[in-house]
């Protein structure tokens, strides 16, 4: 069976082994007051903290003032954050700090722990702040989740991309993230990554298609989960004869070749497959380890040394560069530095 289920997405995606979870976050944020955050009152239809309201055109997350997510710890997998439109502020424990956005994608290891934050300053105070963000987890076999951890960032002029041309002249677009489409290849994978290795057959890649094009998966192996999102388009798209509406969820064989049709509009789609990893998986919150009792000591060791402590002021969780810093990574302490 090519098409093993279609669901519609609300909140995360069920994804599986070796994806622990993918979010996906778009919100039509409202002019910026001049200070990153939203022009528009936060006391009326505002939950802050808990406004996860998916009928809202736009949600705070847990910023106060700016949206975002401030300072919190991580452990034992790895997050690819693909921030499609809008901007993300990354600062973390490490001494690193960046902001990054309009396609690019950061690589970020948590390895043996980081604390981080990711916030979303508002930086247009003249027309609105619309904003698209998927957050993926790809976990990490026991030998490498106590790695060092390691971030880099893949900007978006540099992602490899294929370019294919249909029969009758239409255009697909591929950007790859991870993985390789076409006969493009990614830039390479963080060192401990799952995606490391080939033979894993990670992929992860952002597809636009022209009205009425096609694209073609092909068949890699039965062992391999594989899934297609559709996040934006007013048409259908069809996976072998299956329609799909917007925010749908395919799952899909990895040993069958796969094509995928679009309707009369423009499509984008957000691809997801690679082998399973195949161990026990225990998870809460924000660390993914494989037994309770590494759980238990992961929890411990965040509240004994907070995975290094937060070297950006004791009140400044939900920290932002200035608003006028154009995209850059900054590396232990500004000893490098990484531009566009």
């Amino acid at each position: 069976m090519k098409v093993k289920n279609i669901s519609k997405v609300v909140g995360q995606m069920p994804v599986r082994d070796p994806f622990i979870l993918s979010a996906y976050h778009y919100d039509l944020y409202p002019k910026g007051n001049g200070k990153m955050g939203p022009d528009a009152s936060l006391l009326k239809g505002k939950n802050i903290g808990q406004d996860f309201d998916r009928d809202a055109d736009w949600r705070m997350y847990h910023g106060e003032t700016i949206p975002g997510f401030p300072h919190h710890p991580h452990r034992g997998f790895e997050i690819v954050t693909i921030a499609a439109e809008g901007f993300a502020d990354h600062f973390d424990s490490k001494g690193s700090k960046g902001r990054y956005g309009n396609g690019d994608v950061q690589l970020m290891s948590a390895g043996s722990g980081v604390l981080h934050g990711e916030m979303f300053p508002l930086l247009n105070d003249d027309k609105d702040n619309p904003f698209r963000l998927f957050q993926i987890w790809l976990n990490m076999p026991s030998k490498s989740k106590l790695t060092e951890p390691n971030y880099k960032m893949l900007w978006s002029e540099k992602i490899p991309e294929a370019h294919i041309t249909d029969e009758n002249g239409g255009k697909v677009d591929v950007k790859v993230i991870l993985g390789e489409y076409y006969g493009v290849k990614s830039q390479d994978p963080l060192e401990n990554s799952w995606a490391k290795d080939k033979n894993h057959h990670v992929g992860i890649a952002l597809v636009e298609m022209d009205p009425g094009t096609k694209f073609v998966l092909p068949a890699v192996a039965a062992s391999m989960n594989r899934f297609v999102f559709f996040y934006d388009g007013t048409s259908t798209i069809s996976i072998e004869e299956n329609n799909m509406q917007q925010r749908q969820l395919a799952d899909l064989a990895g040993d069958e070749e796969i094509t995928i049709t679009n309707g009369d509009q423009k499509a984008k789609i957000l691809i997801l497959e690679g082998e399973p990893i195949g161990e026990p998986v225990a998870a809460y919150g924000p660390f993914v380890m494989n037994t309770q009792q590494e759980l238990q000591e992961a929890f411990e060791e965040y509240r004994r040394t907070e995975f290094g402590g937060w070297p950006w002021g004791d009140k400044e969780t939900d920290i932002v560069n200035p608003k006028d810093t154009g995209r850059f990574a900054s590396y232990n302490h500004g000893e490098e530095i990484d531009k566009p």
